[in-house]
């Protein structure tokens, strides 16, 4: 995996100025929100961090601890800076050494789409529920499975989406950012809903629900409402019983 890591470890800034752009602030974060609840006293830890946005934000909202987990350096090192400048008493980390079963939720926003091959994807999904305590939540946002496959069709909010096999589990998916003048493209990885739920169930995730990311108050322009008809993520949901597959 070192290789997909690095694909991010300079794009942390350019993480922190897409969460200002209209779909995410408009209908991604108030939809994750919502979907969460009160996070008044919860142990939370954000898989996959990132530049740390949604780990501040819900310690911000009332989480009494909050632990940030990403393997990519570049990202994390952003992410402890701002911490640094701005304390809001998140912890980040690179390991995962035992936490098992500590957090009310794990929270993971685009991460399973890194995950290259099917026993990676298996891996991932387990390393994510294995930290959720008895009856606690996973929230995650994977790639929707039956994304638009036009290559315009994200154009208009930010970015755009191409592959070379569309709907086929393990193979590349190709996300092209601008930055700057010029364009960063990221390498993911498809799968279907099948796999994914498959990989939770084995994980001992239950009660799984995809649900298309939809805040209850959205009004925006047109342009923002066609995202909803064909959003390139999902909001998935489950619950640790405590038993795994």
């Amino acid at each position: 995996m070192s290789n997909h890591i690095s694909q991010f470890d300079a794009l942390a800034t350019l993480y922190d100025d897409m969460m200002n752009w209209p779909f995410r602030k408009e209908i991604e974060i108030p939809a994750v929100l919502e979907n969460i609840g009160d996070v008044s006293g919860l142990s939370v830890l954000d898989f996959g961090c990132g530049s740390g946005y949604y780990a501040r934000l819900l310690k911000s909202l009332g989480a009494k601890r909050v632990v940030g987990y990403d393997v990519a350096g570049g990202m994390l090192d952003h992410a402890r800076e701002r911490e640094l400048m701005d304390p809001q008493g998140v912890e980040y980390i690179s390991t995962l050494p035992g936490l098992e079963h500590q957090f009310d939720l794990v929270l993971g926003i685009y991460v399973l789409p890194y995950a290259c091959n099917r026993e990676q994807l298996h891996v991932m999904a387990n390393s994510m529920v294995k930290l959720v305590r008895p009856e606690g939540r996973l929230i995650t946002l994977p790639l929707n499975p039956q994304y638009a496959t036009d290559h315009d069709y994200y154009v208009p909010y930010g970015f755009n989406l191409s592959a070379d096999i569309p709907y086929q589990d393990g193979c590349e998916v190709y996300l092209h950012l601008p930055q700057g003048d010029k364009k960063t493209t990221i390498t993911a990885w498809y799968w279907s809903q099948a796999s994914m739920n498959e990989a939770f169930e084995m994980a001992g995730l239950t009660d799984i629900r995809w649900t298309v990311p939809h805040p209850q108050n959205f009004s925006s322009t047109m342009n923002l409402k066609s995202y909803i008809d064909k959003p390139h993520t999902m909001l998935v949901e489950g619950r640790y019983t405590g038993n795994k597959k």
